[in-house]
């Protein structure tokens, strides 16, 4: 998109990519221009819209709860593994998790009003919806829309649904989303089909798109991802859950924002864990509020609460810590169901040691915090943990991304002049065309390899004949390689190294070993 200037339809690997909306991607385009390519510039919208949300959250949170509550809230949101790894990821759930908290927040704002007030704040919830839309299709105004309605009726309040669809707001809706919508259909009359039908549609209701997990999965991410705020939440929940008669309307919003969310995505036949992203928002106001009142009170149920996750805390560091040292010194057993190699698995056991240390001072610092019944030395103790833990481990976190990053495996192929052809067969290795800087042409059966990514490029070569010119029948590899008129960079998996052992002028020699599994060679002009 950044070379092209195309604002309506991404491509992946110089293939149109309809699988999602276009704002995001080109959000990305555009600060590759401004800034270059590289993975800062790439990053950055996922980061800048992840400071954003934390600002917005700020916001509503400080006029709802006071400005400590709102500290609080931030703080517990930001150090959320979950909020950590996507706001620094090349994906666009960041982006539609603060679309989609904006519907919402406006759409709580605007029943606080009256007049002029209360329509300027549906209609920025109807700008933030449709911005969502634009992010990731029918979600981005589903799930607001979906929040807000069980909300409101929950509120006991009636006509909401009347000043949701009014004229004007369904007028800023589809002046935002149906340019994009239209456009993109008269480029690509399958779309519409594609979008709807096949993209939102059936990726909710089948198991078409190879994500389906059992209906408990997003319980496992909360647990895991959501670490250590995960510690609390059951009990604060329970706890919320049973009083949520006597709670304030935004702590009612924050609860029914969590479980819809939940519920909604665990019946849908695809999961992925950014899928439920927004609850770390309102998870993160309603942790907040318990500790707002676990600090007050130090005798009450909430501190009594903290406590227990405290030694829960402690309880799990210990374990940690003597299955890291443990298995420091025996890595290399571990690298085959790794999928490493014994020097990277050994270089990653080497990082644990720090691991060890940190989890054992979380673990005293945890009983303290117990045994003082000070809830705010706990609050200290849960927002550090995960910061510290991620950063006195950053090796470790290097060594394992490094070995699944095509970036080495850029490093390891030669300089190519511009006008060598880039190949892969029966393979694709992600990211490598973004570190290379040119497009691939893939050889492939039935175009698998790039699932992962696309579902469209797959839905377009059942439907059309004509292939894109970067996909090639993998029956026509050896006419193609035998007629190519450049230098080609072939790379292939290292099942294939027959195959490529066979080709006119290839010595083993030639082949030349990338990250595993992956070899390549330079295959010179005829």
């Amino acid at each position: 998109m950044k070379e092209s200037g195309a604002w309506l339809s991404p491509s992946y690997n110089g293939i149109a990519y309809l699988d999602k909306p276009a704002f995001y991607f080109k959000a990305v385009a555009l600060s590759l221009a401004a800034f270059g390519n590289n993975e800062t510039a790439a990053r950055l919208p996922s980061a800048l819209f992840g400071l954003a949300l934390l600002v917005m959250t700020y916001g509503f949170c400080r006029r709802a709860y006071g400005t400590r509550c709102a500290i609080m809230a931030v703080i517990i949101i930001a150090t959320t593994p979950l909020y950590l790894v996507f706001s620094r990821t090349i994906i666009f759930d960041m982006t539609l998790a603060f679309f989609v908290s904006a519907a919402i927040f406006a759409g709580y704002r605007a029943e606080e009003c009256e007049g002029k007030s209360r329509r300027n704040w549906y209609l920025l919830g109807a700008l933030a919806a449709g911005f969502a839309t634009l992010v990731k299709g029918p979600v981005g105004f589903l799930i607001p829309g979906l929040v807000l309605f069980i909300f409101h009726r929950v509120e006991g309040r009636r006509g909401v649904w009347k000043r949701f669809f009014a004229p004007l707001n369904l007028l800023v809706f589809f002046g935002v989303t149906l340019p994009w919508f239209i456009g993109l259909s008269l480029q690509h009359p399958d779309f519409p089909y594609y979008g709807l039908i096949e993209e939102s549609f059936h990726r909710f209701t089948t198991t078409t798109f190879h994500r389906s997990q059992p209906f408990y999965f997003y319980a496992l991410i909360v647990a895991g991802l959501f670490l250590p705020w995960s510690f609390i939440l059951p009990e604060a929940g329970v706890a919320a859950w049973r009083n949520k008669s006597s709670m304030l309307s935004a702590d009612r919003l924050c609860l029914v924002w969590a479980v819809t969310v939940v519920i909604f995505f665990s019946l849908s036949k695809s999961k992925l864990p950014g899928y439920i992203l927004t609850v770390t928002v309102a998870c993160g106001i309603l942790l907040a509020r318990f500790f707002q009142h676990a600090m007050a009170n130090p005798e009450g149920k909430p501190a009594r609460i903290v406590g227990r996750a405290a030694i829960t805390l402690t309880i799990l560091s210990l374990l940690i810590a003597a299955a890291a040292l443990f298995l420091s010194t025996r890595m290399s057993l571990l690298a085959k169901p790794l999928g490493l190699s014994v020097a990277d698995a050994e270089e990653l056991g080497g990082h644990f040691i720090t691991a060890v240390i940190l989890l054992s001072v979380f673990a005293v610092l945890g009983l303290l915090a117990r045994f003082r019944r000070d809830a705010g030395l706990g609050f200290a103790i849960f927002a550090i943990f995960p910061l510290l833990l991620f950063m006195l481990n950053f090796g470790a976190i290097e060594t394992i991304f490094n070995i699944k990053s095509a970036r080495l495996m850029a490093q390891k192929i030669p300089a190519l002049p511009p006008e060598t052809r880039l190949a892969f067969l029966e393979c694709f290795p992600s990211g490598l065309p973004f570190y290379l800087n040119r497009t691939a042409t893939l050889f492939t059966k039935d175009g698998s390899e790039i699932t992962s990514a696309s579902n469209y490029i797959l839905f377009r070569l059942k439907n059309d004949p004509a292939w894109p010119a970067n996909l090639v029948p993998v029956t026509n590899f050896d006419r193609w390689i035998s007629q190519r008129d450049c230098q080609v960079y072939l790379i292939t998996r290292e099942k294939n190294r027959p195959r490529l052992e066979t080709i006119a002028g290839v010595q083993p020699t030639d082949i030349q070993p990338l990250t595993p599994p992956y070899i390549g060679v330079l295959l010179t002009a005829p």
